[in-house]
């Protein structure tokens, strides 16, 4: 069988070198190509990231993935996502879905999906966001039902900030959200690396870690009908190790 092929759109610049470094070390296991669609350093606003999530960014990005032929299609981005609601949110992945002709997805909606799909209840908030934007996605996951016990800002004003954080920083980031009665802590920013760190993030953290680049990858395998195979993945943490076995928490949201 063919590598399944996840189409990316990615909105500008911080750790989109995460994917193709996925895709190297994984040998011709999954293709990761990225398109780019709104360029430069977005800054962490919700005005920005509005115009950031509008179709007319995304979906010229669509028609530049359909030659690479890919199985499914994920809007890699959190905060242009998250910042329409969970109901827009789930209306923009429909529209990019009947664009590409393929299933489509967004890293917030990963998010819910990755929660309920590993049976976990309340989670932590590691945000790189400013205060304001990060509340968005506390709302978002809320109206997913999903309960936040702690959500930690950074303050982080753009994109390109974000993406110079390194393993110690980020998880320090982690931990200091995190909170006994939080089953995981979320990292949602895709401008934040951590496909190369996930063992070490949950080993500083002592329990799950769900971080935006990771539930992305997961996603596009997901809707593509591929967790059987790439779906477990050794060094993306504990979602990639139960990938196709863990039952979905109340089923996937309608």
């Amino acid at each position: 069988m063919a590598a399944p092929v996840i189409g990316l759109l990615y909105p500008g610049v911080g750790a989109e070198d995460d994917f193709p470094d996925l895709e190297r070390r994984l040998a011709g296991r999954l293709r990761l190509p990225l398109v780019t669609t709104a360029g430069g350093d977005v800054q962490h606003t919700v005005d920005t990231l509005r115009r950031v999530g509008s179709a007319g960014n995304l979906l010229d990005g669509v028609r530049q993935l359909a030659a690479f032929g890919p199985d499914s299609v994920m809007w890699a981005c959190t905060s242009g996502s998250f910042v329409f609601g969970f109901a827009g949110a789930r209306r923009q992945a429909a529209d990019l879905a009947a664009a590409a002709g393929r299933p489509a997805s967004s890293t917030s909606l990963a998010f819910v999906h990755a929660v309920r799909r590993l049976g976990l209840g309340a989670v932590a908030v590691a945000a790189s966001y400013p205060e304001d934007l990060a509340r968005h996605f506390r709302t978002f996951l809320a109206e997913a039902g999903i309960a936040v016990v702690n959500l930690d800002s950074s303050g982080i004003p753009t994109a390109g900030e974000a993406g110079r954080m390194g393993l110690r920083e980020i998880a320090r980031m982690a931990a200091a959200a995190d909170r006994p009665d939080a089953e995981a802590v979320l990292v949602p920013d895709t401008a934040v690396h951590s496909l190369a760190w996930l063992d070490e993030l949950e080993e500083a953290v002592g329990k799950t870690v769900l971080t935006a680049n990771q539930v992305t990858v997961w996603e596009g395998l997901r809707i593509a009908g591929r967790l059987d195979g790439p779906g477990r993945i050794e060094g993306l943490g504990r979602l990639f190790r139960t990938a196709d076995t863990a039952p979905a928490r109340g089923g996937d949201p309608a």
